[in-house]
């Protein structure tokens, strides 16, 4: 909907707003005008908004004035516009069985667009009061090499960065900023990945590093040694913003609201504890503070991750469009319970006061929740990325213990067969992931047959490690199982799958 052509009686949000809102929305509890920013968020998508921005503002009410967030869009001025016009403000619907609740969150204290705000950004992410600078940049915004999570140093914006241009690139920023406030004497920031990457602080700190070292060996031992990168896991379903849903707040609420954002009820947030610089009590709004998050992190990439690649390729090539689609589908819900029973929650370490059985019952609640438009085209996006760490990983994990994970298999099959960019019906659609040029490439060579799809496919060493390759019955299990969704279909392939095993 474009808030430009609505109806002249409908109130556009904006601090001015608040008070003419319908009492069942929740507002910001706090004087706005009272916050300044210690937060610099790169990154200002849907899930930010909902998860980062929301234990924040929560932070704010209670008096915590200091940690206002300045939100950087780092590829468009679309929704730093859309926001700026809204003073910061936007909606966050959260929807359950209960029905939806609206909240005017207002933990924003200001919005840029990198490409046009850079000057302002590096003002911003230097300056003394920012104390932490956030990241949901995907797995692509770090600019790694995925075979190896190192820095992809061919890769064009870091090469561009490196050659005195930008910074363009999410590492180039960080180094830059830094530099200028270890010059200006300014002790460094945290900087707090929230993006769902396996040990993402350690990640980020090796990404990081390695860029300021190629800028000068000095300050690359100055980021890897005086920076804080902690460890982060995060947790709530969020989809893009639709049309419908800035309808939807019109017609439920009565103003307008050019980017809301839509959620589930559950939301959950473990962060490492090291903030040289201090911290807003976040575990005051429910966010868990621990020494090692790494086995939340495993079970929440393993399980629900895994399993929503898993809904994303099957989803995708038999029709299901949602996830809530997929998981009432009763062939995909019952390979769903399958995978997560055999092969997903077996490949998990011990998780502090945590069943883990347990959590992927909550899961499955969660998947059902009709009012989450979650789609499987989203979901599938970045496969190179997202696949080693969700399903290869724990594969090896099974392989080492002497079990042979079938149901990981038959997702990786799915996956290369969801490359060829149609539905069983026939319905195409695009492939989003940073090497979708050459996953294409393949994928058209091989004319369908599955022998020369998988064989190309396996020869990308980015995705699958010596390891996987060495695993030959695990390869062979793979090719028989796109064998059969190629023939067979992936609907009639599944039922033989979970019949036979």
């Amino acid at each position: 909907m474009n808030p430009d052509n609505t109806e002249a009686h409908a109130v556009r949000l904006s601090q001015a707003a608040l008070p003419a809102l319908p009492t069942t929305v929740e507002k910001p509890a706090y004087a706005r005008g009272s916050i300044l920013p210690g937060i610099v968020h790169l990154g200002l998508g849907a899930f930010s908004r909902a998860h980062l921005a929301v234990y924040t503002d929560d932070r704010l009410a209670a008096g915590e004035t200091g940690w206002g967030i300045v939100g950087v869009d780092p590829l468009s001025a679309a929704l730093p516009d859309a926001l700026a016009a809204q003073d910061g403000l936007y909606t966050l619907l959260v929807r359950g069985a209960e029905g939806t609740r609206a909240r005017v969150v207002g933990s924003l204290a200001g919005v840029l667009a990198l490409p046009r705000d850079l000057e302002a950004v590096l003002t911003q992410m230097v300056d003394p009061r920012t104390r932490i600078v956030t990241l949901t940049v995907s797995e692509k915004g770090y600019c790694q090499d995925a075979a190896t999570g190192e820095l992809d140093e061919r890769h064009p914006a870091i090469a561009a960065d490196l050659a005195g241009g930008g910074p363009t690139s999410v590492p180039g920023l960080l180094v830059e900023a830094l530099r200028r406030r270890r010059q200006a004497g300014t002790p460094p920031f945290t900087v707090l990945s929230c993006d769902n990457l396996s040990e993402n602080g350690i990640k980020a700190r090796r990404i990081v590093s390695r860029f300021a070292a190629l800028r000068d060996p000095e300050l690359g031992r100055f980021v890897h040694e005086q920076v804080a990168f902690p460890c982060t896991m995060v947790d709530r379903i969020t989809p893009a913003t639709r049309d419908e849903d800035r309808d939807a707040v019109a017609r439920e609420f009565g103003y307008i609201d050019a980017w809301p954002v839509v959620t589930e009820p559950f939301s959950q947030w473990v962060i490492e504890d090291r903030f040289p610089l201090g911290r807003p009590a976040w575990e005051k709004a429910g966010a868990t503070l621990v020494a090692d998050v790494l086995p939340f992190e495993l079970m929440k990439l393993r399980c629900l991750n895994g399993s929503h690649s898993a809904m994303a390729y099957l989803g995708a090539i038999g029709g299901q469009e949602t996830v809530f689609a997929a998981i009432r589908d009763p062939l995909v819900n019952r390979f769903v319970h399958r995978l997560w029973a055999e092969d997903l929650v077996p490949s998990v370490p011990p998780v502090p006061g945590t069943d883990v059985t347990q959590y992927t019952a909550a899961l499955e609640e969660r998947f059902r929740n009709p009012s989450i438009r979650h789609l499987t085209l989203q979901i599938s996006s970045d496969g190179s990325q997202k696949l080693p760490p969700r399903l290869l990983e724990p594969a090896l994990v099974r392989l080492g213990a002497g079990a042979f994970p079938r149901c990981i298999a038959f997702v990786i099959a799915a996956w290369m067969r969801f490359l060829l960019g149609r539905s069983d019906a026939g319905t195409t659609y695009a492939i989003a992931d940073p090497m979708a040029a050459r996953l294409a490439a393949i994928a058209a060579a091989s004319g369908g047959d599955a022998g020369r799809l998988a064989s190309g496919l396996f020869a990308v060493s980015e995705i699958f490690t010596p390891e996987i390759l060495g695993a030959e019955a695990f390869k062979t299990e793979i090719v028989s199982d796109l064998h059969a969704i190629l023939d067979q279909g992936v609907a009639t392939a599944l039922a033989a799958f979970l019949d036979a095993n």
